[in-house]
């Protein structure tokens, strides 16, 4: 009994699972956070615009902090270049209709200033809703220091 119990609710996490990650707006989320990603890999003024919101409010793990427009800038002008992002764990959760939390880790090499970097980042990112499109709203990172 016990473990047709267990099975029961392996099987029920499963769909649970299963369905939150069929979620429209989940899958709008992660396709607007690929999107993103891409355009931060690859940037052009067009690409930028449609992921960050207006209000952007952009704090990297360094402490400095960037609006729409000094990222944008940065981005474009090379001054910090994104090469490779790697998620170990990105998670998305919904606390009002329109707005989204994303939560994780990932790797990310990148030159900044000139100076080339590979570290493991901790984050919280919030998406909000702008006129029927997911745009990237704010980013708190940390950097995660390598295990010992």
């Amino acid at each position: 009994m016990k473990a047709l119990l267990a099975s029961l609710i392996l099987s029920l996490s499963f769909l649970t699972h299963l369905r939150a990650a069929e979620d429209p707006k989940m899958i709008a989320l992660r396709t607007a956070d690929d999107a993103r990603v891409a355009a931060m890999l690859h940037p052009t003024a067009a690409a930028l615009d449609t992921v960050l919101s207006p209000d952007l409010h952009y704090a990297h793990s360094n402490g400095k902090v960037d609006s729409k427009a000094s990222l944008t800038t940065s981005l474009l002008n090379g001054e910090a270049k994104y090469i490779s992002y790697k998620y170990f764990e990105r998670t998305f959760t919904l606390p009002a209709p329109e707005l989204a939390l994303m939560t994780g880790r990932f790797e990310v090499q990148a030159v900044v200033d000139g100076v080339s970097m590979t570290t493991t980042i901790g984050y919280l990112a919030v998406w909000r809703l702008e006129n029927g499109q997911w745009k990237f709203l704010a980013w708190q990172s940390c950097k995660i220091p390598p295990a010992k």
